[in-house]
């Protein structure tokens, strides 16, 4: 992956175009950056390396933000590995199986649907559902380390042309991210605090896999939902 993530993103972005053309009509309100009001629903990720806030989106992600939050109230998570790091890419964790990537299970047991939103999109930072295809989210989940330098002019040109918003874009080319992962992966949330953290993960030695040599394990998330 760490060798063909950028040819497989070439391939995504041109594959897509017709789905994204047809999906962002209306306005687009980038809920990423807006400032976060005191009663939005958030989760702080405590790991062997350090925390990371994030605030969720339940209005845009309903199903992804009642699971993480429930998975992560009932401990979950306690204990499980980041199995995946990649510089200029992002880390994945999350399976409750312990497996390393081959496992996880959703709150009800069985996979749940994708959660597509204009309003949300795969910029650095986001918090997202890690998935082996079309509506199989589990239990897994990664976040977008990509930083602006890995967005090329090249990338903005096919982005351009296969239909992606142009305020989505100018975003994208500010502050990075991993647009081929738009429309495939369930956004839900974004790290408000803590990106220091996911920069130091990536940069960890790891094996073939990109699995850490050394385990980063998330301790607890302790989670605050939204005011009512």
């Amino acid at each position: 992956m760490k060798r063909l993530h950028i040819l497989k993103a070439v391939l995504i972005l041109a594959a897509m175009s017709l789905l994204l053309l047809s999906g962002c009509g209306g306005n687009i309100v980038l809920k990423q950056y807006k400032e976060v009001t005191a009663d939005a629903p958030t989760a702080t990720i405590k790991t062997t390396m350090g925390d990371i806030k994030v605030v969720l989106f339940p209005k845009e992600a309903p199903k992804a933000v009642e699971n993480f939050i429930t998975l992560a109230k009932d401990g979950k998570y306690n204990g499980i590995r980041f199995h995946r790091v990649i510089n200029d890419f992002m880390v994945q964790g999350g399976d409750t199986d312990g497996l390393d990537g081959m496992g996880g299970q959703s709150k009800w047991g069985t996979p749940f649907e994708d959660e597509f939103s204009d309003n949300l999109w795969n910029f650095r930072g986001a918090l997202s559902m890690a998935n082996s295809g079309e509506n199989t989210n589990g239990s897994q989940f990664f976040i977008v380390q990509a930083p602006a330098s890995t967005i090329t002019e090249d990338f903005l040109s096919q982005m351009k042309a296969a239909g992606w918003p142009a305020q989505v874009i100018d975003k994208y080319k500010e502050n990075g991210g991993t647009p081929w992962l738009d429309k495939k992966h369930t956004v839900f949330g974004q790290v408000i605090e803590g990106m220091d953290v996911i920069d130091a993960m990536v940069k960890v030695k790891t094996d073939s896999n990109d699995k850490p040599l050394e385990d980063i394990l998330i301790n607890s998330i302790e989670v605050k939902e939204a005011s009512k």
